[in-house]
C-alpha cells in the first residue's frame, strides 16, 4: 500500500497529460481549477457543519460517531477534489455518493474494533447565562482509545 502514495502523483500527472492531449491544455487547466474550487467549497461547507454538529452533540451530551464519520468522509472528498488529477477526482465522486460512502465506511468499521474510554464530569457554570446556574451538561476532560485487532 505505501507504493500507492509513491505512484499516485505520477499517475495523476499522466492522466492530466492525456486529458490535455484530448481536450486541450487550457480546458484541462480550467477543469483542474474548477475541481479545486469545488473541493475548497465542499471543505468549507462540510467543515463548518462538522464543527456545528460536534458542538451540538457536546452540548446535548451525545456523540454520534456514524454522523461524524459521514461528514468527515465528505470533507475527505473535498480534499481529494483539491488534489489535481483524474484519479483523486474519481475517488472523490465515489465518496460523495451516499449509499456507496456508507458501505465503504461500514467496511472500514468492521475491519477492526475500537475501545474508547472517557471521563465525564458535570459542573455548574454560573458565569454562562444559558446554563442558568444549572448543570451545564457533560464535559469530557480526558479520554483515550486503543484499537483491538481481531
Amino acid at each position: 500500500m505505501p507504493w500507492l502514495f509513491f505512484l499516485l502523483p505520477f499517475l495523476e500527472l499522466w492522466t492530466l497529460i492525456e486529458l490535455g492531449g484530448a481536450i486541450g491544455g487550457f480546458t484541462t487547466l480550467l477543469y483542474v481549477f474548477a475541481t479545486m474550487m469545488l473541493g475548497m467549497a465542499l471543505i468549507r461547507r462540510q467543515g463548518l457543519l462538522v464543527l456545528r454538529q460536534m458542538q451540538r452533540d457536546a452540548d446535548a451530551g451525545f456523540f454520534g460517531p456514524q454522523l461524524l464519520m459521514d461528514d468527515l468522509a465528505l470533507v475527505t472528498s473535498g480534499l481529494l477534489l483539491v488534489i489535481p488529477g483524474l484519479i483523486t477526482d474519481f475517488s472523490a465522486l465515489l465518496v460523495m455518493i451516499g449509499p456507496l460512502r456508507r458501505r465503504i465506511l461500514g467496511l472500514g468499521a468492521r475491519s477492526g474494533r475500537w475501545e474508547v474510554h472517557t471521563t465525564t464530569y458535570y459542573s455548574r457554570d454560573p458565569e454562562h447565562p444559558e446554563a442558568g446556574g444549572q448543570d451545564s451538561g457533560p464535559t469530557t476532560l480526558e479520554g483515550d482509545y486503543r484499537r483491538l485487532d481481531d
